[in-house]
């Protein structure tokens, strides 16, 4: 797996699709899911009646309906917050409409056999495949909270974690693509900052400061890595045997030349370039 890969699966978590019959239980598992994950929810029928006005339920209303609360979805998920989708998507065509701009994590609520309009019963298809099948038994507490714990992932200190340390003053795009080769590489991050702030001009931020920035920056990140501070560390020595690779990671040649001395003049510019 790539590092955009590793990318397009972190978004894959991030856009949820809660589907099945009419009165299956979808909005309620959805309201509760949205709280446990501070999530946006896309009800189809708040969407039909404020945005998608101009169709109705014929296959091919139904498809661009789909089409369009996957693109909701999507923008929702390119900030790095979670997007649930809560409707019937009752077809293998609206699941691939709603699937067009980025795949999703299926939630297939599966409670009852049948659903109060006929129409709907009838074009109706189960998914070939779907991530979570709720079941009749367990409330939608219960069904939220086995969702969040295959979408949003916990730092486990026991896994295998690559270690950054620096200054980060500013932490930039090439330390972000520093740390997202580390998390596609080994799967969790600790981003050690030194405590350097305030020294010199070279660097104007305290640890509160530049964690902020770091949290932002790996947002779409959040349960793989962690922050914490560090002495002004300016020598790393090992003896034998250390039981751990020190490795350097080379980025593309633009990346490497993105300059923080830079970044801190145009912070402090009130001018324009």
């Amino acid at each position: 797996m790539s590092a955009d890969q590793d990318i397009t699966r972190v978004n894959r978590l991030k856009k949820i699709l809660i589907m099945g019959l009419p009165g299956a239980g979808k909005t309620t598992l959805a309201t509760a899911l949205k709280a446990r994950l501070n999530a946006v929810l896309f009800n189809a029928d708040e969407i039909r009646q404020n945005i998608n006005r101009d169709l109705g339920f014929s296959l091919e209303d139904r498809i661009e309906h789909a089409r369009r609360m996957g693109w909701l979805c999507d923008q929702v998920t390119t900030t790095g917050a979670y997007a649930i989708a809560d409707f019937i998507c009752p077809t293998p065509e609206t699941r691939a409409a709603f699937l067009a701009g980025g795949d999703a994590f299926i939630v297939w609520v599966d409670r009852i056999e049948a659903g109060r309009f006929s129409d709907t019963n009838q074009i109706f298809v189960p998914p070939d495949h779907c991530d979570v099948r709720v079941t009749p038994s367990g409330t939608a507490e219960y069904w939220a909270e086995r969702v969040a714990e295959r979408v949003r992932p916990v730092f486990d200190p026991r896994k295998p974690t690559a270690l950054f340390i620096g200054r980060f003053q500013p932490f930039h795009g090439g330390h972000l693509a520093l740390v997202r080769e580390g998390l596609h590489r080994v799967g969790q991050a600790c981003v050690a900052v030194r405590n350097t702030g305030g020294l010199d001009d070279s660097n104007p931020f305290d640890f509160e400061q530049v964690r902020a920035r770091i949290e932002h920056a790996l947002r779409m990140y959040e349960g793989r890595f962690i922050i914490t501070p560090l002495p002004n560390i300016t020598h790393v020595f090992y003896g034998r045997d250390v039981g751990y690779v020190v490795e350097r990671i080379e980025l593309d040649a633009k990346i490497e030349s993105i300059s923080a001395t830079k970044i801190r003049d145009l912070m402090k510019s009130r001018h324009g370039t």
